[in-house]
């Protein structure tokens, strides 16, 4: 008996808590905070208000708090088909019948792929201190006039100076309209170099067939027509020729599109080498390497600068360079003197313009002013003395060839 009325205690106990916990559950998930209204940009979450892809909208949440509550927080989500963004505020407190208003900001998602309008959901929830309210409505929302991405700008790991290369580029429509018409401007502003071709034109929303009937977009019917052979994203390629006193390093290439309705523009990075970036005369050795890399003949006269101690002369002293090529000179020095010596060349124009100055630098043997004289002299004197000496054992004999004659004649 006693244990009996021990179970009927437990299970009441157990039941008590059971109804005090939902209790608290439904007090945490179903007591809401008080009536909340909602203005997105200034109009009425209920008046069919619309959206622009892209635009940064206000939204306002006026509440009253029907309970004294802390630590609340508003939170604000657009929630779309490949994207959510969402805001917060900062924590604060609410007291029982007061009203409270809590304005926040987000970037309308672009998930219009092959729409020209459609719908997100706006969902708010203001919650804290274990009481929560949430709302949920929906937003028409379409593109934006005329709006143009860039989804592709691709150029060579790295360009030389006086080179000719390719931008090659992707572009979509994500606007509402079609763009026609359009022009695409590649620019390295620092160069002050452009070039700029036709592209054409690209629809808002491309089809499989020909429709000759408006396009129907979400119950709203588009006075355009539509062609399969028309696209809304195409790729498309312009060329930028590079000066060829180009300094080495990394340069912004602006790609702009404009059209009658539209200015678009991204930038890219583009390396850039000029392996003549110290002149085009180069000294190796004892020749002289001129390059010409216009796209045009260029003649230049060499003057060599001798020395009081260096004689300079050269293989040539008028050279003409056909475009794109070089020639190679041929600098020979002399001295008589002992080390290192330096001389120049000097490089002018067809009109006679001083272009570049070439140094050369070389170490010579040395040479004795005299030696060339002294040798000869003493070869001379050597077979002087060695004829000498002939000439003096020739007449030696003689003499005593002479002498024993006259002894054996008497």
């Amino acid at each position: 008996m006693k244990n009996m009325e021990t179970k009927k205690l437990l299970v009441s106990f157990i039941m008590l808590v059971s109804v005090l916990f939902l209790a608290s559950f439904v007090s945490a998930a179903d007591v809401v905070l008080g009536a909340v209204d909602v203005e997105v940009n200034g109009i009425d979450v209920l008046d069919n208000s619309a959206l622009i892809t892209g635009e940064t909208v206000t939204v306002r949440i006026e509440f009253e708090s029907d309970v004294n509550a802390s630590d609340v927080t508003v939170e604000v989500e657009i929630e779309g088909d490949r994207k959510d963004v969402e805001a917060q505020t900062a924590l604060f407190d609410v007291e029982e019948g007061h009203t409270y208003a809590k304005t926040l900001k987000l970037e309308i998602p672009f998930d219009l792929k092959d729409e020209l309008s459609g719908f997100v959901d706006l969902n708010i929830e203001i919650s804290g201190d274990g009481y929560k309210t949430t709302d949920s409505y929906t937003l028409r929302v379409q593109r934006e006039s005329y709006s143009l991405n860039v989804l592709s700008i691709s150029v060579p790991k790295e360009v030389k100076s006086g080179e000719s290369f390719p931008v090659d580029f992707v572009l979509r429509n994500i606007g509402y309209n079609n763009l026609d018409d359009l022009f695409v401007t590649a620019r390295i502003s620092a160069l002050d170099i452009e070039r700029s071709v036709f592209f054409g034109d690209l629809v808002a929303v491309q089809c499989d067939e020909d429709v000759d009937s408006p396009v129907d977009n979400y119950g709203v019917d588009i006075d355009r027509k539509c062609n399969e052979d028309d696209e809304d994203t195409a790729s498309g390629r312009v060329f930028v020729q590079l000066p060829f006193d180009a300094n080495p390093g990394v340069y912004a290439l602006e790609l702009k599109i404009e059209g009658e309705d539209l200015v678009s523009s991204e930038t890219v990075q583009v390396v850039i080498d000029n392996p003549f970036s110290e002149g085009h005369f180069i000294m190796s050795g004892d020749q002289l390497l001129i390059v010409n890399p216009t796209n045009q003949l260029v003649v230049y006269r060499l003057v060599p600068q001798s020395t009081a101690v260096v004689s300079v002369s050269l293989s040539e002293s008028i050279v003409a360079i056909p475009a794109g090529s070089s020639r190679t000179v041929t600098v020979d020095a002399t001295s008589d003197a002992l080390g290192t010596q330096t001389y120049a060349v000097n490089v002018f124009s067809a009109d006679g313009t001083l272009v570049d100055t070439v140094s050369f630098s070389k170490i010579f043997e040395g040479r004795d002013i005299t030696s060339s004289i002294v040798v000869l002299t003493i070869v001379l004197a050597i077979i002087f003395i060695v004829l000498l000496i002939v000439l003096i054992v020739l007449l030696g004999k003689k003499s005593k060839k002479t002498e024993e004659f006259s002894e054996s004649y008497y």
